[in-house]
């Protein structure tokens, strides 16, 4: 993996590397540069009155350019300045992924750009979207810290099994507009896809809430005061269209607050109205709220059904520290967790660093054990000093008989005894026999081997994931579903030739070929290509050449004309040309 000298991708988890991807940036066609410039352009001059104030010095900061896609190299060697990296993945990575690189100060960058087709807004990340959206604002310290604190929230979210179907199909979908090759078989079969899965998703995860303030934030946000607000949000600020339409009377300006959990989003469309906060320090205080209503910080019986629910390795920590990481099954409780039970390969850690001996390999088969006091203890097992072993008959190589209050009951010897930060953890039996004795359940026996039994009074927090990642997750594949390199058929080599005559004609390096024989090429061999005619155009008021400046906006109206849909691109091309505000705004 190219970490470019960035200290912070240098210390990247293995486990977030292996969704690194090169950015190849001899792929980029001479269109896609020509849709970067397009877009930046209208940025630069567009969002300097309606972006929250940092956007402008932020885009130098960040590394970027009009003129070109960024390289990541010019990235990270202007993010490391302010402590941060970026790196550029396979479109949509999973979205426990995503907040874990925003927790280690990472912007995760798509590596694909959109099509012209999706100029004003892609239904796929893709660079314009990741750096220019996101790169400019992490300038201001209050906003990168609360990027990387909702990162660290994040991370602990529990998901549902319908949160992964659903990631699956939304990437699946989005990949599939942005390809050339795909059929329209093809996509109304992903579209009705995503369709059922979104209507049967039943209540929404943490990860889904979570998701909800993350879009009326971080990509959807405004700052300020209801009457006069600014744009911060990502997805607006690298969105053309939707960048200037958000900001009509018809679009409902709200006070940013924990309601915005009510409101649902829909990625493929503008959205039908916008939250305010008033600074970002209120951005915080909101996610403050919501993580206290989460598993991580709850634990209890609540947290249990929710990891149950997930399908999917989560981890339960015990009041004395000790972490169970598995996918975990129905135990026994009543209104507090009275036995724990996972199915498959299982780990045990303490602050997040797997215990020797008690990796997946070695709990291959699951794992089990108590959680609560003993009947009639004073005080939790995990505090029990040497006098209170002895007490209960918890010694090295002696017979041992624990009558837990919920009734169960752990008969076998004890072979070891392990502490961390002066609180048992874990006790090992062998031979072991388990029993509930309110319905006689035989819950190990002693045939099965060895026991280890988790030692602690409650379970103060769950979470999505493993406690150690780099031990539990190595492996762990990437999503199959991978996005299409564009392929170029002679036609359309044909026009990316033209776009690089013409790019070449702005930066002084074509002098064998007139821009009249360019804007005839255009007009003979593409003759709706906008976009073209654009960059033309602007050459043409540069050079003072009137007459074809005025030949060219002729075939740009016959093309409104025709195609009414691309009135707004055209005429905002035209205007920025005309009026040079590019120029105005690197001089500022």
């Amino acid at each position: 993996m190219e970490t470019y000298g960035n200290p912070v991708l240098e210390r990247l988890p293995l486990h977030l590397k292996r969704f690194i991807v090169p950015q190849y940036y001899e792929r980029y066609t001479a269109i896609d540069q020509a849709v970067w410039r397009y877009v930046m352009r209208q940025n630069y001059a567009y969002l300097r009155d309606i972006a929250y104030y940092p956007y402008i010095p932020g885009l130098r900061k960040a590394g970027l350019s009009i003129e070109q896609i960024p390289d990541l190299r010019a990235m990270n060697d202007s993010l490391k300045q302010i402590g941060w990296g970026a790196a550029t993945v396979d479109g949509f990575i999973p979205p426990a992924a995503f907040m874990e690189f925003q927790a280690y100060r990472v912007l995760v960058v798509a590596a694909d750009i959109r099509q012209i087709e999706h100029i004003e807004y892609t239904p796929a990340p893709d660079i314009i979207h990741e750096s220019s959206g996101h790169a400019p604002i992490i300038g201001e310290p209050e906003y990168a810290e609360y990027l990387q604190y909702f990162g660290e929230i994040g991370t602990k979210a529990m998901f549902s099994e319908k949160d992964f179907e659903l990631y699956e199909a939304i990437r699946n979908l989005s990949i599939l507009k942005e390809s050339n090759r795909t059929t329209a078989e093809q996509l109304a079969a992903a579209e009705k896809q995503l369709t059922v899965i979104q209507d049967n998703m039943g209540e929404p995860s943490e990860m889904a809430l979570l998701s909800r303030l993350h879009w009326w934030t971080v990509e959807y946000g405004l700052i300020g005061t209801i009457a006069n607000p600014k744009i911060y949000g990502a997805g607006l600020l690298s969105s053309i269209g939707e960048s200037a339409s958000c900001m009509r009377i018809e679009v409902p300006k709200l006070p940013y607050c924990l309601s915005a959990l009510a409101y649902s989003y829909d990625i493929t469309k503008p959205q039908p109205q916008l939250f305010v906060t008033p600074d970002f320090k209120h951005l915080r205080h909101v996610l403050d709220q919501f993580a206290d209503t989460m598993s991580f910080r709850i634990g209890g019986k609540i947290g249990l059904e929710k990891a149950i629910a997930c399908k999917n390795p989560c981890t339960l920590v015990y009041s004395s520290g000790l972490q169970v990481t598995g996918v975990f099954q129905a135990g026994i409780a009543s209104t507090e967790i009275q036995y724990i039970k996972t199915v498959g390969p299982t780990a045990l850690a303490y602050a997040d660093k797997q215990l020797e001996g008690h990796g997946k390999t070695y709990h291959a088969a699951g794992f089990g054990s108590p959680v609560g006091l003993l009947l009639d203890a004073e005080k939790a097992m995990e505090n029990f000093d040497e006098a209170d072993l002895e007490r209960y008959g918890i010694e090295i190589d002696e017979r041992a008989f624990l009558t837990f209050a919920s009734g169960i009951e752990v008969r076998g010897v004890v072979r070891s005894i392990v502490r961390q930060n002066q609180k048992i953890q874990l006790i090992t039996l062998s031979p072991c026999q388990v029993v509930d004795s309110k319905t006689c359940q035989i819950l190990f026996d002693p045939e099965w081997g060895t026991y280890d039994m988790a030692v602690g009074e409650k379970i103060v927090s769950v979470f999505c994931g493993a406690a150690d990642k780099e031990a539990y997750e190595q492996g762990t594949a990437v999503s199959a579903t991978r996005t299409v390199i564009q392929e170029l058929d002679p036609q359309s080599r044909a026009k990316d030739q033209l776009y690089g005559m013409i790019r070449k004609k702005r930066i002084g390096e074509e002098r064998d070929v007139t821009l009249a024989e360019i804007y005839h090429s255009i007009k003979r061999d593409f003759p709706i290509d906008w976009l073209a005619y654009i960059e033309t155009l602007e050459m043409a008021i540069h050079d003072e050449d009137l007459p074809l400046a005025d030949e060219i906006e002729k075939q740009l109206q016959d093309i409104i004309n025709a195609h009414q849909h691309l009135t707004k691109l055209i005429l905002d091309g035209v205007h920025l040309a005309k009026n040079d505000q590019i120029a105005l705004l690197l001089g500022e």
